[in-house]
């Protein structure tokens, strides 16, 4: 499948690419099963700022390179060893936070998220998994977080976040154990919402992405904002947010376009207005 290459973002080891209204960011580190190095990082960061600055972008699709998504945190390469690091060094000093936006803890993209999964996503690949929105992983993806097997702590947002997207015993149980999880696990327990045939991941990941960016873009960006906003309030005041949030979409040009291409049998022309 060719993409689109964007040459005025992405890093030595992130990639950004295009593919019509979808965004394509690769972490492009094979050679260490894409574990995570300041360059990454920035990388990162910047894509996400640059998926929502762009009107013309209406997905994302986060996948690694050379068969794998994420293997965790490379110390070293944190630490700014050798030439790696040393070119961002004054982003990082400059946000101290960069690293947790980077990988979705401290920032959440307006833009839906849809994360292609093949091979190893442990570790800080696991943590950053949460941050996204919809997952497809390879039938042969392995998921975990082992930081308590090195005496470490998960401290990417899994201790908060995990317990509130799957079943607290399967959360505890990952979270404790350090053990692996196979994909077909990680879809029972509910960390992935899809498993298809190795290699079809990212495939499958910009199906969905098309089907998003068919939809209304001032209606789906409200949609997630109203999840992700409302999940930790009571019902009433749950419910009392979702219009606040929903109603306007109701007198938007593009609501009004999409009943008449509906009455037209037609394919709508969203222009977020």
């Amino acid at each position: 499948m060719d993409h689109r290459s964007d040459h005025r973002t992405g890093t030595e080891h992130l990639t950004v690419a295009r593919q019509g209204a979808t965004m394509i960011v690769t972490l492009n580190r094979p050679e260490a099963k894409n574990a995570l190095s300041i360059a990454m990082l920035v990388g990162l960061y910047d894509a996400w700022l640059a998926a929502d600055a762009d009107d013309t972008v209406r997905s994302v699709v986060l996948t690694g390179a050379g068969g794998s998504f994420c293997a965790g945190m490379d110390l070293k390469a944190l630490a700014g060893a050798g030439m790696d690091g040393e070119r961002y060094r004054d982003r990082m000093k400059a946000d101290p936070d960069l690293h947790w936006k980077a990988m979705l803890r401290h920032h959440r993209p307006r833009k839906p998220v849809v994360a292609a999964v093949e091979g190893y996503c442990v570790a800080g690949g696991t943590e950053i998994l949460q941050g996204t929105d919809i997952r497809v992983a390879g039938e042969s993806a392995t998921f975990g977080l082992f930081e308590v097997r090195r005496g470490l702590f998960p401290i990417g947002g899994s201790t908060v976040r995990l317990p509130r997207q799957i079943a607290r015993t399967h959360a505890l149980e990952m979270l404790l154990t350090g053990r692996p999880y196979t994909a077909a696990e990680a879809e029972r327990i509910g960390l992935v919402g899809r498993v298809v045939p190795d290699g079809t991941a990212l495939d499958a990941a910009l199906d969905v992405a098309e089907r998003i960016n068919g939809c209304g873009p001032l209606a789906v960006e409200a949609v997630k904002a109203s999840v992700y906003e409302t999940a930790e309030m009571t019902e009433t005041d749950g419910l009392a947010a979702e219009l606040k949030r929903g109603w306007p979409v109701f007198g938007t040009a593009d609501a009004k376009e999409g009943a008449r291409a509906f009455a037209e049998k037609r394919d709508p022309v969203y222009r977020r207005a």
